[in-house]
């Protein structure tokens, strides 16, 4: 009967035979013992009985673990290391031949000078495969010698020629104070730290698989109901790159300047709806995105001006050099070329909307951004702004560095917002309960000594922040005339305009009770050293007479941006006389231009008086032969333009509202009104 007939009868099923100590018993071969007797066979392809039987047998697989050799000398590239495995397996034999312990072999002289000979061999390849791998080891040390050799040369030369390939700069353990992170230009990132990430990604993981965008981008994530995003003719130039700071310019296609010149002609007409017409068109085109924002804005509708926004630093980061870098510092924009001035805007407004969405953080990235690609001339201003941003994220240390690193080559302390602010953070930084005794003291004390020195240089502005929160002085700083009016009223312009930005954006981190006591506490201390005469206070008065003069344009920008009513009143004349546009407000007179707008003929310089008067009326009206459809200025519908100054006249009797005034009778109280 078959072994499978009695497998059956026995009711077993295959492979659940039990396991014998045989069982357990595998032979290890050298390989090249293995390829000597293979041809070693018998008629009919059978081994005699005694060869093939060198090998040691390993009554337990749970030796090989302990293997000291495994560790020195891996296998190379997957290779198996068959000499370390038979040491392992000679040595675990001799420790069973101690005990006492006796294996059952065949053809017993055959096994015994097998053994030695194995432990020689396997020796001696362990020895040469040890060789080899020193060999490797001193090999690969040279060679990064000699890497470490050409960097240095390499450093040298540039060093002497002082230009470098442009690129992010060598990594250190101090990061650069304008250094700016991936992770926080992404409000969701600061959204998900106070909401949960399952409140603020729960309605967008699933529209992420339908993604059709081109590019991943950092500054915005395209959302599925914008147009699909084709390139409008904006593209960016490396134009040098030396000292390790590579200089950048944004460039206009020949399409795109037409489409320029079209949307400059529909800013003309003060018509909002050709900017829409335009937008059809060339849906990524970014002044118009821009200028629409401003005008969604104006009518209450955050949500559109903010889409738009987005849309249009989606599409300037497209556009963006392969060597062009938000993070490392070193990449600059000029904002005197007119292509560059979009980012900025672009990137100030966006900086404005994740601010009043509540994430300051996310905006103090954005304002460290903006700063990066111009920070010797800081078109914006943005360092009346910065310090403002730092405190309400609570990010005290970076605000006291950047205090420390630039106070020396940028005189932060003459900026009323670093003067007052720099003391804030100190004292703030004081109340955390994570800094031990003496840091908590010496933050203590810095604050003291600099809020007194910016009440010292700027007294003007006590009484006024006092006011907007709420608090009312005692009579010893209410009568003193260090204090006083006077303060305030003997301010030149330019520092009024300062104050007045400041204390418009900041006078809200003020009303802590805890903050208000400390601010009083070392206002008395300031009327002690006035009291006493101190020549510090005199220097100070004559340094503010001095040094605030006028303003210069980079801060009418920011306040013009800004929309700080208190800080807008405060600007001069000759800046608000003059018209201020959304897409490029003051300009610099120093504009470096690529392209020149083509020259036409104004409809208003050829017109007549009566055509001013109703064009300052009505800014629809046109005159006859201005539209295409009149055929120019010899068309023949001649009758065209009286009629529509008829309509025109129509219109403006149309909205005019006669109001009926309520007479009330004359009250005669002597006599019956007649002379005598």
């Amino acid at each position: 009967m078959s072994r499978r007939a009695l497998r059956r009868l026995r009711g077993e099923q295959r492979g659940q035979e039990p396991l014998g100590p045989s069982a357990l018993q595998f032979v290890l071969h050298d390989d090249d013992d293995v390829e000597e007797e293979c041809p070693k066979r018998g008629p009919g392809g059978r081994r005699p009985r005694g060869a093939g039987k060198e090998g040691v047998r390993v009554n337990n697989r749970f030796e090989l673990i302990n293997i000291e050799d495994l560790d020195e000398a891996p296998g190379v590239n997957g290779e198996r290391t068959d000499c370390l495995l038979v040491d392992a397996v000679v040595s675990g034999n001799k420790r069973r031949a101690q005990s006492g312990h006796s294996e059952s072999t065949r053809g017993g002289d055959a096994a015994d000078t097998a053994v030695p000979s194995e432990q020689s061999n396997a020796s001696s390849k362990l020895r040469k495969k040890k060789r080899k791998q020193k060999n490797k080891k001193n090999a690969g040390e040279t060679s990064e010698n000699g890497l470490e050799d050409i960097d240095r040369i390499l450093e040298r030369i540039e060093d002497a020629s002082g230009a470098s390939r442009p690129g992010p700069p060598p990594l250190s353990t101090k990061k650069h104070v304008l250094y700016v992170e991936h992770r926080h230009l992404n409000p969701d990132t600061e959204l998900k730290r106070y909401f949960g990430a399952r409140a603020v990604l729960g309605e967008q993981r699933p529209r992420q698989r339908q993604r059709v965008y081109p590019k991943c981008t950092w500054l915005t994530t395209p959302k599925s109901t914008w147009p699909r995003y084709t390139k409008p003719g904006l593209s960016m130039r490396l134009l040098e790159s030396r000292k390790g700071r590579s200089a950048f310019t944004f460039e206009h296609s020949e399409e795109y300047q037409q489409t320029q010149h079209k949307f400059l002609a529909a800013v003309e007409s003060m018509e909002p709806n050709n900017i829409v017409v335009l937008l059809q068109s060339s849906p990524y085109h970014v002044d118009s995105l821009l200028q629409l924002s401003d005008a969604c804005r104006f009518q209450e509708d955050q949500e559109t001006a903010r889409d738009l926004v987005e849309r249009a630093l989606y599409s300037m980061e497209c556009a963006f050099h392969p060597l062009f870098s938000l993070t490392s510092g070193t990449c600059r924009l000029d904002y005197r070329r007119p292509e560059n001035r979009s980012f900025y805007l672009a990137l100030y407004k966006q900086m404005s909307f994740l601010e009043k969405r509540g994430c300051p953080r996310t905006a103090l990235e954005y304002c460290k951004l903006i700063l990066s690609l111009e920070p010797d001339e800081d078109p914006l201003c943005m360092l009346l702004l910065i310090d403002h941003l730092a405190l309400r994220a609570r990010s005290y240390e970076y605000l006291i560095r950047l205090f420390e690193e630039w106070e020396a080559h940028r005189n932060l302390s003459q900026l009323p917002n670093f003067a007052f602010s720099v003391p804030l953070a100190y004292f703030l930084l004081s109340q955390q309960a994570d800094l031990s005794e003496q840091e908590v003291s010496s933050a203590r004390e810095e604050a003291c000594v600099r809020i007194q020195q910016a009440l010292t240089m700027f007294p003007g502005v006590l009484m006024p922040l006092l006011e907007y929160c709420s608090v009312r002085p005692d009579a010893t700083v209410a009568t003193h005339h260090f204090f006083g009016p006077d303060a305030e009223i003997s301010q030149p312009p330019a520092l009024s305009q300062l104050v007045s930005l400041y204390l418009g954006r900041s006078h809200f981190l003020w009303k802590e009770p805890a903050t208000i006591s400390w601010l009083e506490e070392n206002v008395h201390k300031v009327l002690q050293v006035v009291d006493a005469g101190d020549p510090a206070v005199e220097a100070c008065e004559s340094r503010r007479k001095v040094l605030y003069q006028r303003a210069p344009r980079n801060i009418h920008r920011h306040v013009v941006l800004s929309e700080i009513k208190e800080a807008v009143a405060a600007l001069p004349p000759d800046v608000t006389t003059q018209s201020v546009l959304g897409f490029d407000p003051l300009p610099p007179l120093d504009t470096i231009y690529s392209y020149v707008r083509p020259e036409r003929l104004s409809p208003v310089s050829h017109g007549n008086t009566i055509a001013l008067f109703f064009r300052s009326l009505l800014p629809n009206y046109t005159v006859e032969g201005e539209r295409p459809e009149d055929g120019g200025p010899g068309g023949l519908h001649h009758d065209q333009g009286l009629n529509r100054l008829m309509l025109a006249v129509r219109d403006m009797m149309a909205n005019f509202h006669f109001h009926d005034l309520e007479v009330l009778p004359e009250e005669h109280p002597e006599g019956d009104g007649e002379w005598d």
